[in-house]
């Protein structure tokens, strides 16, 4: 499989991954440098909820190798307080303090609201003339009306990726059928489930492998044309999200890291 493809999960700082991931005894602070060995990147989804401080971002860069990269979700100020309007300040401080990152700086997501509809789509239309051309970045729509044949140009007019995203709000088939409209060089996918009932994240408990084989049929055929193609798994997906995101791996012929494995890793902390 091409080097181009990276396979993570949504966060890494759960205390349940104790034991069936992380080693029995790790600690909280040893959480990203242990998942940075079995994975080359992350989506970090604590800058929803702020902006990090200088020396949060400095902390993630000194935990992780040279190849790792992060992926960063939109402040929810900008897409879900502002709903896009008047956000161009919020933006450039969110960018700046991101940008600290350096080499390890990966997409940026734009996770927008269910209730966010195309009836607003003239704040799309005015905000993404406002992202910097150099950053990459991946929008997510929770409203099925957005996937349309104008969205998808106005998307690839500013080289924003549309998130191919399999949950409950738009059928899986037509994400499926999505990826073969690419918006951007690089792909960027999500995988989030039906629902939120999981609240054990220790184990898989739904067999998610015939939707995984389907999404790692595109995902070989996306890295023969994208520059990067990046996907995160949520532990809702199917209870433990990095056994899920091993097992994409072991379809796209890559080699996971096994838990056992990072119990060695343990002893260099």
């Amino acid at each position: 499989m091409p080097s181009n493809v990276r396979i993570g999960t949504q966060g890494w700082n759960y205390d349940a991954w104790v034991g069936p991931f992380y080693p029995e005894g790790s600690r909280t602070a040893d959480f990203l440098s242990l998942y940075s060995r079995a994975f080359n990147t992350v989506e970090v989804d604590s800058t929803f909820y702020a902006i990090p401080s200088e020396k949060v971002v400095q902390g993630w860069v000194e935990r992780t190798p040279d190849d790792f990269v992060f992926a960063l979700k939109l402040p929810q100020e900008i897409t879900h307080e502002r709903r896009l309007r008047d956000s161009k300040d919020v933006l450039a401080e969110f960018v700046e303090r991101m940008r600290l990152l350096g080499p390890k700086l990966g997409p940026i997501l734009v996770q927008l609201g269910p209730d966010f509809g195309p009836t607003e789509l003239p704040a799309l239309a005015a905000f993404l003339p406002m992202l910097p051309a150099d950053i990459r970045v991946a929008i997510e729509f929770r409203d099925r009306g957005w996937i349309h044949d104008g969205i998808i140009a106005l998307l690839a007019e500013h080289e924003v990726a549309l998130t191919l995203t399999d949950a409950r709000w738009i059928p899986r088939r037509t994400m499926l059928s999505l990826a073969e409209r690419p918006t951007a060089r690089f792909s960027y996918m999500r995988w989030m489930g039906p629902n939120r009932e999981i609240v054990d994240y220790s184990r898989i408990q739904v067999d998610r492998s015939r939707e995984l084989e389907q999404w790692a049929a595109i995902i070989a055929q996306l890295a023969q044309r994208a520059t990067e193609v990046y996907g995160y798994v949520n532990n809702h997906f199917a209870g433990h999200s990095p056994q899920s995101a091993r097992e994409l791996q072991r379809l796209l012929g890559q080699r996971p890291v096994e838990p056992s494995e990072l119990g060695e890793q343990l002893s260099l902390f």
